[in-house]
């Protein structure tokens, strides 16, 4: 669980548990000059000054920075113990601001198990930018080090889990190497599936790790929004640039909104969490192959233990049969079909039918994503009632289902 010694901090350091942290709002956070409970919504596009030249007061126009923006910001960067926060749109405009520190002529160095979009994003900046992208497996150290060029290699491009198929890259070990042969590269890692709460991927050695704060962060999928933490002030100050100068931040009422969310990562990922293991334990127990890091059969166990403080609340399992799992998904009643994950609400999809279609099925292929994967994404619904549909869907399908007790 995430209330570990190595993820919480302790009050006599000045810091207090990560689930404390998510809810404090600190003071200097926002001014307010009414002290409301709740971080006041600045629904403006522009503020007035009080000189001629145009200064004199400290924001001027919200693409270049709102309060409301700064106090989500402020909060974020505390919560990834990051030099400096940003939130933008989306979070693939999160990445698109990422990858504009990229240079014509440098390379990227990509796993190949990605979300859909991100591979989408990196083809097209290696068709129409003329920056290289090479996709790895990132869970060997060795052939992301293959890929690494001291003057080339620009970014590093981690995540882990990978989505779908939830394998493990050794962040650690990864970063510093990278930073040891390439001392001009940026280790990115894209943090959503674990949210801050389990995993702090800046402490592992990344310089920047961003997030769809579309997923965790928010919860509750009725908003769309990028989360940018940066370990160190340089790089912060470019990231900064790209925001302002494309126009990227995030709306005040949507920062509104980020920031309620995150108030209550701890208590939904605590309780997603606890049901994704039972889940997780009754698939394997039905002799389905798991791909899950909370379960002890997966290799990558220690692995991935070693660096967060929980396997999170995503999984993905095969059938070995592409019709049976669309009958499968199609008749669960609790688990609706849809794409992204990180809802309270538990949801049900067949990624390379859905959030990974947009990739060539003769990629896909190559990469061995299975076409008959199933990626669950686990709510905060009663376990007992999540399994009791997921074994009327198997019923259904026409699986023999083996008794399984999840107390």
């Amino acid at each position: 669980m995430a209330d570990t010694a190595e993820n919480s901090a302790s009050t006599s350091s000045g810091r207090y548990h990560m689930d404390t942290e998510l809810v404090f709002i600190e003071g200097d956070a926002v001014k307010d000059n009414y002290n409301a409970a709740s971080v006041p919504i600045y629904q403006t596009a522009t503020f007035k000054q009080t000189n001629a030249d145009g200064s004199g007061g400290e924001y001027d126009y919200s693409r270049s920075g709102n309060p409301t923006r700064t106090a989500v910001e402020t909060h974020i960067a505390k919560v990834m113990k990051a030099h400096r926060a940003f939130v933008v749109s989306t979070g693939m405009t999160a990445l698109d601001v990422i990858l504009r520190l990229v240079k014509t002529g440098q390379e990227i160095i990509a796993g190949d198990d990605l979300y859909g979009g991100t591979n989408r994003l990196l083809t097209y900046v290696s068709q129409f930018s003329g920056i290289k992208v090479h996709n790895v497996d990132t869970t060997d150290v060795s052939k992301v080090e293959a890929r690494l060029d001291p003057v080339k290699t620009r970014l590093v491009l981690l995540e882990s889990p990978t989505n779908p198929l939830i394998k493990i890259a050794d962040m650690r070990t990864i970063a510093a190497r990278v930073h040891e042969v390439c001392p001009s590269a940026l280790v990115v890692v894209d943090n959503t599936m674990m949210s801050p709460y389990l995993q702090n991927t800046l402490e592992l050695g990344a310089d920047i790790e961003y997030h769809s704060g579309t997923k965790y962060l928010s919860g509750h999928h009725d908003l769309m929004a990028g989360v940018i933490g940066c370990r160190e002030a340089r790089v912060a100050e470019q990231v900064y640039f790209v925001i302002n100068a494309s126009g990227s931040g995030l709306g005040p009422f949507d920062c509104w909104l980020l920031l309620r969310g995150i108030k209550t990562l701890g208590i939904r990922m605590e309780k997603q969490q606890g049901n994704a293991i039972r889940i997780a334990d009754f698939l394997e127990a039905q002799g389905f192959k798991v791909h899950y890091p909370g379960l002890r059969s997966n290799p990558q166990y220690e692995l991935h233990k070693g660096m967060s403080s929980g396997p999170g609340a995503v999984l993905s399992f095969e059938t070995g049969d592409v019709a049976l799992s669309e009958r499968i998904v199609e008749s669960a009643r609790l688990w609706g079909i849809s794409v992204s994950f990180g809802c309270v609400n538990s949801i049900i999809s067949m990624p390379c039918k859905m959030s990974h279609a947009s990739i060539p099925a003769e990629v896909r292929k190559q990469r061995r994503l299975p076409e008959d994967l199933i990626r669950l994404c686990v709510g905060i619904e009663h376990h007992e009632d999540l399994i009791g549909d997921l074994t009327n869907a198997l019923t259904k399908a026409g699986v023999s289902v083996k008794p399984f007790s999840s107390s």
